[in-house]
Protein backbone atom coordinates (compact mmCIF):
# COMPACT_ATOMS: atom_id res chain seq x y z
CA UNK A 1 0.00 0.00 0.00
CA UNK A 2 2.98 2.33 0.29
CA UNK A 3 2.96 2.90 -3.46
CA UNK A 4 -0.56 4.38 -3.27
CA UNK A 5 0.76 7.09 -0.97
CA UNK A 6 3.07 8.32 -3.74
CA UNK A 7 0.31 8.19 -6.33
CA UNK A 8 -1.83 10.45 -4.15
CA UNK A 9 1.07 12.88 -3.70
CA UNK A 10 1.99 13.03 -7.39
CA UNK A 11 -0.18 16.11 -8.25
CA UNK A 12 1.22 18.00 -5.26
CA UNK A 13 4.78 17.01 -6.17
CA UNK A 14 4.29 18.21 -9.75
CA UNK A 15 2.88 21.52 -8.51
CA UNK A 16 5.87 21.96 -6.20
CA UNK A 17 8.28 21.30 -9.08
CA UNK A 18 6.49 23.87 -11.22
CA UNK A 19 6.77 26.41 -8.41
CA UNK A 20 10.49 25.73 -8.12
CA UNK A 21 10.90 26.46 -11.81
CA UNK A 22 9.99 30.06 -11.03
CA UNK A 23 7.52 32.56 -12.43
CA UNK A 24 9.39 32.92 -15.73
CA UNK A 25 9.02 29.24 -16.61
CA UNK A 26 5.90 28.44 -18.59
CA UNK A 27 5.46 24.70 -18.53
CA UNK A 28 2.19 25.09 -20.40
CA UNK A 29 3.47 27.62 -22.91
CA UNK A 30 2.49 26.78 -26.44
CA UNK A 31 1.78 28.36 -29.78
CA UNK A 32 -1.67 28.91 -31.26
CA UNK A 33 -0.83 26.25 -33.87
CA UNK A 34 0.02 23.70 -31.16
CA UNK A 35 -3.20 24.41 -29.28
CA UNK A 36 -5.17 24.19 -32.52
CA UNK A 37 -3.51 20.88 -33.33
CA UNK A 38 -4.48 19.49 -29.93
CA UNK A 39 -8.13 20.55 -30.32
CA UNK A 40 -8.26 19.09 -33.83
CA UNK A 41 -6.80 15.80 -32.62
CA UNK A 42 -9.33 15.67 -29.76
CA UNK A 43 -12.17 16.41 -32.19
CA UNK A 44 -10.98 13.90 -34.76
CA UNK A 45 -11.78 16.34 -37.56
CA UNK A 46 -10.05 19.12 -39.45
CA UNK A 47 -10.97 22.62 -38.26
CA UNK A 48 -13.13 24.77 -40.51
CA UNK A 49 -12.43 28.51 -40.21
CA UNK A 50 -15.73 29.50 -41.87
CA UNK A 51 -17.65 27.46 -39.33
CA UNK A 52 -15.58 29.11 -36.56
CA UNK A 53 -16.45 32.58 -37.83
CA UNK A 54 -20.13 31.70 -37.93
CA UNK A 55 -20.02 30.20 -34.42
CA UNK A 56 -18.28 33.35 -33.13
CA UNK A 57 -20.85 35.76 -34.60
CA UNK A 58 -24.22 34.12 -33.92
CA UNK A 59 -26.24 33.64 -30.76
CA UNK A 60 -26.68 30.16 -29.38
CA UNK A 61 -29.89 30.59 -27.44
CA UNK A 62 -28.27 32.86 -24.87
CA UNK A 63 -28.10 36.64 -24.58
CA UNK A 64 -24.52 37.04 -25.76
CA UNK A 65 -22.42 35.87 -28.66
CA UNK A 66 -18.60 35.82 -28.72
CA UNK A 67 -18.69 39.03 -30.76
CA UNK A 68 -20.66 40.79 -28.00
CA UNK A 69 -17.42 41.39 -26.12
CA UNK A 70 -14.69 40.72 -28.70
CA UNK A 71 -16.22 42.42 -31.77
CA UNK A 72 -17.35 40.76 -35.00
CA UNK A 73 -13.75 40.77 -36.26
CA UNK A 74 -11.68 40.59 -33.04
CA UNK A 75 -8.55 42.38 -34.21
CA UNK A 76 -8.92 45.33 -31.81
CA UNK A 77 -9.54 45.63 -28.10
CA UNK A 78 -13.03 44.70 -27.00
CA UNK A 79 -15.06 45.41 -23.91
CA UNK A 80 -16.95 43.05 -21.60
CA UNK A 81 -20.65 43.42 -22.33
CA UNK A 82 -21.77 43.79 -18.72
CA UNK A 83 -18.74 45.01 -16.75
CA UNK A 84 -17.19 47.26 -19.38
CA UNK A 85 -13.76 45.80 -18.58
CA UNK A 86 -11.37 46.17 -21.54
CA UNK A 87 -10.40 42.98 -23.35
CA UNK A 88 -7.30 42.78 -25.54
CA UNK A 89 -7.55 41.79 -29.19
CA UNK A 90 -8.40 38.10 -29.51
CA UNK A 91 -6.79 37.30 -32.86
CA UNK A 92 -3.24 36.01 -32.24
CA UNK A 93 -1.72 38.14 -35.02
CA UNK A 94 -2.94 41.26 -33.18
CA UNK A 95 -2.13 40.08 -29.66
CA UNK A 96 0.90 37.76 -29.50
CA UNK A 97 0.01 36.62 -25.97
CA UNK A 98 -3.22 35.00 -27.12
CA UNK A 99 -3.36 31.22 -27.24
CA UNK A 100 0.16 30.74 -25.87
CA UNK A 101 -0.84 29.05 -22.61
CA UNK A 102 -2.93 25.93 -22.85
CA UNK A 103 -4.34 26.18 -19.32
CA UNK A 104 -5.29 29.83 -19.75
CA UNK A 105 -6.85 29.12 -23.14
CA UNK A 106 -8.91 26.30 -21.67
CA UNK A 107 -9.98 28.46 -18.71
CA UNK A 108 -11.31 31.23 -20.95
CA UNK A 109 -12.98 28.87 -23.43
CA UNK A 110 -14.76 27.22 -20.48
CA UNK A 111 -15.95 30.54 -19.02
CA UNK A 112 -16.90 32.17 -22.29
CA UNK A 113 -18.59 29.12 -23.76
CA UNK A 114 -20.72 28.85 -20.65
CA UNK A 115 -21.78 32.50 -21.08
CA UNK A 116 -22.39 32.23 -24.82
CA UNK A 117 -23.56 28.66 -25.35
CA UNK A 118 -24.62 27.61 -21.87
CA UNK A 119 -22.20 24.68 -21.82
CA UNK A 120 -18.57 23.88 -22.48
CA UNK A 121 -17.63 24.10 -26.15
CA UNK A 122 -16.61 20.93 -27.92
CA UNK A 123 -13.05 20.43 -29.13
CA UNK A 124 -14.33 20.83 -32.70
CA UNK A 125 -15.95 24.18 -31.88
CA UNK A 126 -12.77 25.41 -30.20
CA UNK A 127 -10.70 24.26 -33.18
CA UNK A 128 -13.03 25.97 -35.63
CA UNK A 129 -12.98 29.29 -33.75
CA UNK A 130 -9.23 29.23 -33.21
CA UNK A 131 -8.59 28.32 -36.85
CA UNK A 132 -10.68 31.32 -37.95
CA UNK A 133 -8.90 33.63 -35.52
CA UNK A 134 -5.57 32.47 -36.95
CA UNK A 135 -6.67 33.55 -40.45
CA UNK A 136 -7.01 37.18 -39.33
CA UNK A 137 -3.84 39.02 -40.33
CA UNK A 138 -2.76 42.67 -40.15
Amino acid sequence: MKHLYWVRLLPEALAALAALAGPGAHALAATPAEILSAYSAQAGTAPQPARGQQFFNVTHGREWRCASCHGAVPVQAGQHASTGKPIGALAPAFNPERFTDQAKTEKWFRRNCNDVVGRECTSAEKADVLSWLMTLKP
